[in-house]
């Protein structure tokens, strides 16, 4: 009887820890320190706060308990945030001057690890603009500069399709796949639409990952809307709804720590 109920207590508190999170956050951004902050998360398509708490000599910490693994993000005051998965296990985010990093556990490691490589990519292409600046002031032929440049910006947008499209599809039944998803399509468009790399990641993707609550309903806004652009459905009243979606993804470590009204620049998306 005793290794019975033993056995029932271990299934009970294992349970437990799997519906539990635990974020131990490290910064060395001065500005940050007194700061409050807020762990937030959309729950269906309504974003609900989770925790909040102070930045207190560079240290802040949330916990808590959720029904499911979810990706939240980390808030100061409405500014767009840090992504951090909820999920089992010690979670460590770090944020200095020129970065930030959530790692410890598998989802968080992967995704910091597609974030890393988006980033790179974005620089990459970023720095395509300096060199294209760099050829002006050299007196350079621009017709043979612009050809280059557009070859460059060719290759980075083919490596760039590759890395979401392949993150996506090896993540439709987990969090990250409809979050990347649907960061991107908010990135592509202002109002849910169609275009080819979403019919393709749909015709793809599993039962899952249809029926996630926001990739659900973005898919039906797209599909109505471009009824309506194609004729096949009248324009309703007002104007169609845009997407219930989460943030854009995050600002730099000085942008979070920016006053209001003094905003860093904008940030790389990674979606």
């Amino acid at each position: 009887m005793n290794k019975f109920l033993y056995a029932i207590a271990s299934i009970l508190a294992l349970t437990s820890c799997a519906n539990t999170f635990d974020i131990n956050g490290t910064t060395n951004v001065s500005t940050l320190d007194g700061q409050k902050l807020y762990l937030k998360v959309f729950k269906d398509t309504t974003l609900k706060n989770l925790d909040s708490c102070d930045v207190v000599h560079g240290q802040f910490q949330f916990e808590g308990s959720i029904d499911s693994v979810r990706v939240a993000t980390i808030y100061l005051n409405e500014t767009s945030g840090l992504p951090v998965v909820l999920e089992g296990g010690d979670i460590q985010v770090k944020i200095d001057n020129m970065q930030e990093s959530v790692t410890g556990t598998p989802l968080n490691d992967a995704l910091s690890a597609f974030r890393s490589k988006f980033t790179q990519l974005t620089n990459q292409s970023m720095e395509l603009v300096h060199k294209h600046d760099q050829a002006i002031m050299n007196g350079s032929d621009m017709s043979v500069v612009n050809a280059r440049l557009a070859r460059e910006n060719e290759e980075i947008n083919a490596k760039m399709d590759k890395l979401v499209t392949s993150f996506v599809t090896e993540n439709f039944d987990n969090v990250l796949g409809p979050y990347v998803f649907i960061n991107t399509c908010v990135n592509r468009y202002e109002v849910p639409m169609l275009d080819a790399w979403i019919e393709d990641i749909m015709s793809k993707a599993t039962d899952k990952f249809k029926n996630d609550p926001q990739v659900k309903e973005y898919y039906k806004a797209a599909q109505e809307n471009q009824n309506i652009m194609n004729g096949m459905k009248d324009m309703p009243a007002q104007a169609p709804a845009q997407q219930v979606a989460p943030p854009q993804d995050g600002p730099t470590p000085n942008q979070m720590a920016a006053p209001q009204g003094q905003p860093g620049e904008a940030p790389a998306q990674t979606e």
